[in-house]
């Protein structure tokens, strides 16, 4: 085992390959692994890297290959269905923990494996991509700017681009589920696009037309608690404000959305789409990042970034904090990427640019 390798899983996934083809960039080199032989194949005799073949179900395969690597770059969703069999074995074979999950469900239950972690000297962290890095990132920038916040709004609207089949898959698997904040420290259900905003982004995108959010369950509602303390969280994304009434309905389908039927069309559609954004979609691509913390004197803070395309920026930031991990930098147990590697974390990935923080 040279000390730049690490196991890949999900490797021939549409952000898994862009993680594999770009980790030289970062001077490491994955194991690509996943179930399907075909493909994982392939992929690693295109880019002439090792590669293993076996099924997450398969313990003793599983437990196997783990004990040979220091480190899973976990990149197989849905995550909700896989994170709780990688997680385990990386425990039991004590194996760094990474992932590249959003889903607040995830998280959470992450977090319940802390002192198993801590007890075998390693770290679990999920939301290594998009999801959480760069809203983690500006969490963390608030709170330090300022330190008694009780409330923190975080938002983020993506420009060009578009959805790979995995995020996809992961958006049918909630249909129905609703919405998510954090109150007085506790996380609660609250209808999808319960509330909507305006926010303007002119000094990142150059473009004096603000753009309307709305609220969404975000891994942040689990993360930045975390990560700051802030007892309460919303969490928003872009959306037009016809699509934002038209949610104001969907309580009354929430039943239909959530039957097997409904979410098995819409895999079917899937299913027939591209596995995702083209290179050049993704070059032409960005996200704007907005954050605001507020104190009981209401006092406030805000700031705002622009950032890569997700896709891109997950597979950068998930190779820099893995390369950090095997570098010997990390704390046992379960962490979050800012609340471990700090406000600035979102910086080292090419093409990020964070505002100064406002006072009012």
């Amino acid at each position: 085992m040279q000390p730049n390798q690490f196991l890949l899983y999900g490797a021939n996934g549409y952000t898994g390959q862009l993680i594999a083809a770009l980790s030289g960039t970062y001077k490491l080199q994955p194991i690509l692994a996943g179930r399907n032989e075909v493909a994982v194949k392939a992929l690693a005799a295109e880019l002439g890297l090792p590669y293993q073949v076996f099924d997450l179900e398969d313990t003793a395969r599983l437990h196997e290959v783990l004990a040979t690597v220091p480190l899973v770059l976990h990149a197989a969703g849905p995550f909700q269905q896989t994170a709780r069999q990688m997680i385990t074995a990386c425990i039991a074979t004590n194996t760094h923990y990474i992932d590249i999950t959003g889903e607040i469900p995830v998280f959470e239950m992450a977090k319940t494996y802390h002192q198993q972690a801590v007890d075998g000297a390693i770290m679990i962290m999920p939301g290594v991509g998009f999801d959480v890095v760069p809203t983690d990132c500006m969490a963390l920038f608030l709170k330090n700017k300022l330190p008694d916040a009780v409330s923190l709004q975080l938002a983020f609207v993506s420009m060009g681009g578009g959805l790979s089949r995995g995020t996809a898959t992961t958006m049918v698997m909630s249909l129905g589920e609703g919405g998510a904040v954090r109150e007085e420290g506790i996380i609660v259900t609250r209808p999808l696009g319960h509330k909507g905003m305006w926010i303007d982004f002119s000094e990142v995108n150059n473009n004096p037309k603000p753009y309307f959010v709305m609220t969404i369950p975000w891994g942040d509602i689990s993360t930045a608690f975390h990560t700051t303390g802030i007892p309460n969280i919303e969490t928003y994304t872009g959306i037009k404000p016809l699509v934002f009434h038209l949610l104001k309905m969907q309580q009354g389908f929430n039943w239909l959305l959530k039957t097997a039927l409904v979410k098995k069309f819409a895999l079917k559609k899937i299913n027939q789409q591209p596995t995702g954004p083209s290179s050049v979609k993704r070059a032409a691509a960005s996200s704007m990042v907005w954050g605001k913390a507020q104190n009981v004197a209401g006092n406030s803070v805000w700031a705002s970034m622009r950032v890569k395309d997700g896709y891109t920026l997950t597979a950068h930031s998930s190779l820099c904090i893995a390369h950090k991990i095997l570098s010997g930098n990390l704390t046992p147990g379960f962490q979050t990427p800012a609340g471990q590697y700090g406000e600035d974390l979102i910086l080292e990935i090419p093409e990020t640019r964070r505002t100064p923080a406002h006072y009012r």
